[in-house]
């Protein structure tokens, strides 16, 4: 990459009751963002809709649609007109019975540049993805842009070191990270406190270990549980950008919708790698066993 410096914004956003409504505030945050310089924007998993993984619900598939489709048209125009790389997180229904939950990047076009389809899907209270999105089949290969290769990860894949690794090892110039987490409303101030401070600190870790930059984009609000059953969710925001040392650059509260613009000195990437030359130390001779389910 031979630029410098570059201007990036996250929506932090909240679901507004419909899939037009929430694209019609994602519309409001891209003209603000490009307005304010912004050259790249993320935006948080599954933005289009509720989090409805709070329960399984055959219903819900009717939320899914295709890719291209009509998400994709009205988002790629609004990256065409503003001359943006957007990065948006769709639940895609690729044929009858077979869903994804895909990320698709635009580059100052209504062309898709890129997809990526989350490869780490959880089955948690509250977070039943395996009902709903079939693993992904497209692997950990970077999106070319005009502002850097971007390694595009979905939420729960930013649990997982390996993930984030072979995104650098693909040449990614930028790690980015479309989430919905949030507490249980169940859980002590302690309880929540920990899972918070656990999920920036292991992706900052990311940043650090690969000596990149990092963008986490998460929802915010409480949502819900449609069954009934379940407490809902208080998803807690904190959309961040750290630096290639892991770094803060600019983080958002925990409640309310935001939107974060940051500018990254893209060149430090380079000097840090140099001080810190993990990929040139890594002991690819002896890492086999993580190819085993575990070590008996």
């Amino acid at each position: 990459m031979t630029r410098k410096l570059l201007k990036v914004a996250l929506l932090q956003e909240t679901h507004r009751g419909s899939r037009d409504a929430n694209l019609d505030a994602i519309e409001t945050g891209l003209r603000e963002a490009a307005a304010a310089g912004a050259e790249l924007v993320l935006l948080q998993e599954l933005h289009n809709g509720p989090y409805f993984c709070q329960h399984e619900s055959v219903n819900e598939f009717d939320l899914a649609e295709s890719i291209p489709g009509h998400s994709t048209a009205r988002i790629g125009k609004l990256a065409e007109e503003m001359k943006l790389v957007v990065v948006a997180s769709l639940f895609e229904k690729r044929a009858a019975g077979l869903y994804h939950n895909t990320a698709v990047v635009f580059d100052r076009s209504t062309n898709i540049a890129g997809k990526y389809r989350k490869m780490h899907i959880p089955d948690d209270p509250a977070f039943y993805e395996k009902f709903y999105f079939t693993p992904g089949d497209l692997g950990f290969d970077p999106i070319d842009t005009s502002v850097g290769r971007l390694g595009v990860l979905v939420c729960w894949d930013q649990w997982y070191p390996e993930a984030a690794r072979l995104m650098a090892l693909a040449g990614a110039e930028l790690l980015l990270y479309p989430t919905a987490i949030g507490w249980d409303p169940n859980d002590g101030q302690a309880e929540k406190d920990r899972q918070r401070d656990a999920w920036i600190t292991v992706q900052r870790g990311h940043a650090v270990a690969n000596g990149v930059p990092l963008l986490s984009c998460n929802r915010t609000g409480f949502e819900a549980d449609p069954s009934g059953v379940g407490a809902g969710i208080q998803f807690w925001g904190s959309s961040f950008v750290a630096g290639p040392q892991g770094e803060f650059l600019g983080q958002a509260g925990t409640d309310g919708r935001q939107l974060l613009v940051v500018e990254i000195d893209m060149a430090r990437s380079e000097h840090v790698r140099r001080i810190w030359p993990f990929l040139r130390d890594r002991r690819i001779d002896a890492y086999g066993d993580l190819l085993r389910r575990f070590r008996d």
